[in-house]
This record gives structure tokens, C-alpha cells and sequence, in this order.
């Protein structure tokens, strides 16, 4: 596995949205579905707003692997389920997407439960 170059995480942390995929059975790329995300400690973090149900994180979570498309810019990447900052990730949800309901929603329990890091591959 790589690493996010220190220009990758920082062209990441400024864009708004990401678009996400898992791979299927056979390999093929699942539909991309745009979520927020957030870099913390050199690190790339994104959470499903509807917990466990949520289709695309179904979808990542089936074989950790698949896509993520920014910039112009698709890259193969494995999705690790990853707790250990979820303190540091809400503060930079905050920080990044401001105090609304739809922070309060990607920062809440049911959304915590699904605390994804991605790493490129």
C-alpha cells in the first residue's frame, strides 16, 4: 500500500466532495457517490451519513476496496474501517463543513460507526 502525497492531502482538504466506489464481485467499479470527507493527521477520512444502511458504504465495505474520484482524478484505493481519531475527524467535519444539521449528522453516533480511512493504492 501507498501513501497520499503531502500535495494530494492538501488539493483533498480543499475540495468539498469526493465521489466514492466499491468494487463488485467481479471487479467492476460500483456507481461513484459523492460524500464528504476530511484529511486528519496525513490521513484521508470519510463516514456515512445514514450509518451502516447507507448503499455506497455497503458497497466499499463488501470487499474494502474500490475507487475515489476528485479533481479530475480517479485513483484505486483500499477503504479501512479506522476509529482511532474520531475525536480529531468530527472537529475537522466541523471545521471544514461548518456547525449545520448535516454536520451534526456525519458527526453523530450512527455516522461514527462507519469511520472509513482511505489509502491509495
Amino acid at each position: 500500500m501507498t501513501s497520499w502525497t503531502a500535495d494530494e492531502l492538501r488539493r483533498l482538504d480543499r475540495i468539498r466532495e469526493i465521489r466514492v466506489a466499491g468494487r463488485r464481485e467481479d471487479h467492476t467499479l460500483r456507481t461513484l457517490t459523492i460524500v464528504w470527507h476530511v484529511v486528519v493527521n496525513d490521513s484521508l477520512y470519510v463516514r456515512s451519513v445514514r450509518g451502516t444502511e447507507g448503499s455506497w458504504y455497503k458497497g466499499v465495505v463488501r470487499h474494502h476496496e474500490g475507487a475515489i474520484s476528485f479533481a479530475d482524478e480517479t485513483r484505486n484505493v483500499t477503504y479501512i474501517p479506522d476509529p482511532t481519531a474520531d475525536a480529531q475527524i468530527d472537529s475537522a467535519y466541523f471545521a471544514k463543513y461548518g456547525n449545520g444539521s448535516p454536520t451534526q449528522a456525519i458527526t453523530n453516533p450512527t455516522a461514527k460507526a462507519t469511520t472509513l480511512r482511505i489509502e491509495p493504492r
